[in-house]
């Protein structure tokens, strides 16, 4: 109990007062709510990540946290058109939803959010939208308060030190290194969702004029955008892993495959990725994570609230609790789950900044100064326009 008042003092402490009064209502509201939380449930490691959320937020604040694992957002995006349609307005089956990308776009143009709520949230004062477009460009969609942010992912190549010494640092030098070591290189198949992050990652590095990237595909001329991609890959496929005939099913075949020494380099959108692999004894101790110089793939996910959702004040006191500093420290625990924060160390106070100072990272997990430069998303509907284009060229 105490440790409640103490952090309440604190919120209350950093809020002016009329909206250190608008939360307190908020908490008021929200006790003793249910929020029906819609998560992707198909990693039992993030389930009892929010198991562990759950029973922090009935002990501090009396709201309920019962998660509806998905196999796929979409599903809920489903459900909640189909409440919209039969003209459920205020009594929704979800209360809050884990997304981003089209997903959101899906909801926010169909004006189907509740909020903005996002920036009002107390613990959203360790946000700095400055640090990332990612924060408040989720795939291209202005966020504008409809989303809180909740965890991050990057891009990281990895490589053997004792192998690959100087591993290329861009798409350029990856075309270099393939062609001087044929067989070596590869990436997996797209519409596999790293796949495609490979295929956007080389546009950005690629295509001449950047600025196309944040815009709708049927606003530009794509052809003439992708052009260069295109270009690249026919050059790269003969040169590849297996004469890019076939391609590895992720990450963790990647790795399998660079462990194998099949080939010289792999890549994940999970930080901590290799230091896993290494801890298993699926990688050698000498295994490195690293960026590419002109930055990587960063995004953002996030949680909405469905505008009909009955729970809108528990789920405002969930979405808070997951952006404290103590819940975003126990996520990063590469033992927990490894999702990067979306805190800022600088917005911290110095006993939070303490903590994730001494949290053990992994043999070959990038520190956060390490991973600050970053490539946005571009807009989500370059992602089926790209696996369209890529299937009909390529696909076997």
């Amino acid at each position: 109990m105490m440790k409640q008042i103490f952090a309440l003092s604190i919120i209350a402490a950093s809020l002016n007062p009329v909206h250190a009064n608008d939360w307190q209502t908020t908490l008021n509201e929200a006790k003793g709510q249910t929020v029906h939380f819609n998560a992707w449930g198909g990693s039992e490691n993030i389930n009892d990540y929010i198991k562990w959320a759950g029973q922090n937020i009935q002990e501090q604040y009396g709201v309920t946290l019962k998660q509806i694992k998905l196999v796929d957002t979409a599903d809920a995006i489903g459900r909640i058109l189909a409440e919209k349609v039969a003209g459920n307005v205020s009594n929704g089956s979800v209360d809050l939803i884990w997304l981003n990308g089209e997903n959101f776009r899906s909801l926010k143009d169909n004006d189907f959010l509740y909020g903005p709520f996002s920036t009002n949230l107390p613990n959203y004062r360790y946000i700095d939208e400055s640090s990332n477009k990612s924060l408040t460009l989720d795939f291209g969609t202005p966020v504008d308060g409809m989303e809180s942010p909740w965890g991050k992912a990057q891009v990281v190549f990895i490589h053997d030190t004792q192998t690959l010494p100087n591993p290329p640092r861009s798409i350029a030098s990856l075309l270099v290194y393939a062609k001087s070591h044929p067989g070596r290189v590869t990436y997996p198949e797209p519409p596999q969702f790293l796949g495609t992050t490979f295929l956007k990652q080389a546009l950005y590095e690629l295509i001449k004029e950047k600025n196309l990237l944040t815009q709708a595909v049927d606003t530009i001329d794509f052809n003439a955008a992708t052009a260069p991609l295109w270009d690249y890959l026919d050059e790269l496929h003969p040169v590849a892993w297996r004469n890019g005939t076939t391609f590895p099913s992720g990450a963790d075949e990647m790795m399998r495959l660079m462990d194998d020494q099949e080939i010289d380099l792999a890549f994940s959108f999970d930080t901590s990725a290799a230091s896993v692999q290494i801890s298993k004894g699926n990688l050698a101790k000498t295994v490195r994570s690293y960026i590419f110089d002109q930055g990587t793939i960063s995004n953002t996910h996030f949680l909405a609230i469905p505008n009909n959702s009955p729970a809108t004040a528990g789920a405002q006191v969930v979405a808070n609790y997951f952006l404290s500093p103590e819940a975003q420290l126990k996520k990063q625990d590469s033992e927990v789950w490894g999702d990067l924060t979306v805190l800022s160390y600088e917005k911290m106070e110095r006993e939070h900044q303490l903590s994730f100072d001494v949290q053990p990272k992994g043999l070959a997990t990038l520190t956060l100064e390490e991973l600050n430069n970053s490539v946005p998303e571009p807009h989500s509907s370059w992602v089926p326009a790209l696996e369209k284009e890529w299937r009909q060229r390529y696909a076997k």
